[in-house]
Parts: structure tokens; C-alpha cells; sequence
């Protein structure tokens, strides 16, 4: 595999894209740059949701998509083709939403991360085990989803696969393989 390969994990808030993130990084070599949408773009939102007067929990919607979202995308968009342009492999954690369900769209996405190859680890949840996992970690950014559970959980695809060649990791509470082993597998297909 190519040094500058970009691995994308993507799945709903609480899916567990955090922990596969970091399951993948100890399993890669060499290892990627993680560029995870929180931790790069987490006091941009707060600053920019505060400047526009919105709730500090607004995470999803319209204005958000507009006005925060495209722009923490194209951040993240410009920072890993930079980083592969220079010989580096990467790995960005985040929703990815419309970018995965949408075909033309995953088309142009791999374009402007610099091309293939690149890999989508789709983390698989259901709505109760992200109710779960979201109350349980109890941020702030997620006052929004469960105020309107449903909406959130719709708009996430919970029951749709990607429409971009992927990988699946199945982190529902339901789930019969473990993180490490589902990871492995992936790994071991590289």
C-alpha cells in the first residue's frame, strides 16, 4: 500500500469513530496523521456558534451545514491532501455523512483529498446504542441530537449503508466481534 493512503472513519456522533480511529493508528505502519473534525475544528465551532448567536449543543441543521460544517470539511479536506502530497499517509475521523451515501459525491471527495487510494472505515451503530453512548459521555456538542433524537438519528442514515466502497466496523451494542478483531481484519486486507 501506498505511504500516502487516506483512511477515512466515519459514522455518527457516539458511533465509536474515536476508538477505531486509535485501534487503526496502533495497527498501521507506517502510522497516519490523525486528523479528527473535534479536536482540529472543536473551539472554531464553539467561537464561530457563539459569534452567531446559535445554542453551544448546535451540531446539525441548515445554518450549521452552511455556515460551520463546509467549512471544517474543507479544512479537513485541504490539511490531509497537503499532508499525503508530501509522501504521508492519513486518517480523518469524522460524520462524513453526505460524502459517504452519495456516490458522486465520494467521487469528487477522493479527488480533492488528492485521489485514491483511499480507504472508508464505515463505523456502524444503532439509534439505542448511540442514545446510550451519547447520554454516557454527556458533551455539551450533543444536547442538540438528543433533544430531537429522532431527527438526528434520521439524518445520520442509521440504516443505510454507505454508498462508497467501504469497510464495515459493527460497534453496536449488539455486536458479536470485538473492536481489535473487526480492525485486524481490516488491516490484514491492505
Amino acid at each position: 500500500m501506498d505511504a500516502e493512503t487516506a483512511w477515512v472513519v466515519a459514522g455518527p456522533p457516539g458511533a465509536g469513530k474515536s476508538t477505531v480511529a486509535r485501534l487503526l493508528l496502533a495497527a498501521l505502519a507506517p502510522v497516519p496523521a490523525l486528523l479528527d473534525k473535534d479536536t482540529m475544528y472543536g473551539s472554531f465551532v464553539a467561537a464561530t456558534l457563539a459569534a452567531g448567536g446559535r445554542p453551544a449543543g448546535e451540531r446539525e441543521g441548515s445554518w450549521y451545514d452552511e455556515h460551520v460544517k463546509a467549512h471544517e470539511y474543507a479544512g479537513l479536506t485541504a490539511t490531509a491532501r497537503e499532508i499525503r502530497s508530501h509522501g504521508c499517509p492519513v486518517l480523518l475521523s469524522g460524520p462524513f455523512t453526505q460524502q459517504i451515501h452519495d456516490p458522486d459525491r465520494w467521487r469528487s471527495w477522493v479527488a480533492e483529498l488528492g485521489g485514491e487510494p483511499v480507504r472508508l472505515v464505515w463505523v456502524r451503530s444503532d439509534a439505542a446504542t448511540l442514545r446510550d453512548r451519547l447520554i454516557a459521555r454527556g458533551s455539551g456538542r450533543d444536547t442538540a441530537k438528543l433533544a430531537d433524537f429522532a431527527a438526528f438519528t434520521a439524518r445520520m442514515r442509521l440504516g443505510s449503508r454507505p454508498a462508497a466502497p467501504h469497510a464495515v466496523i459493527d460497534n453496536r451494542a449488539t455486536a458479536t466481534a470485538t473492536l481489535e478483531d473487526q480492525v485486524a481484519g481490516i488491516t490484514a486486507l491492505r
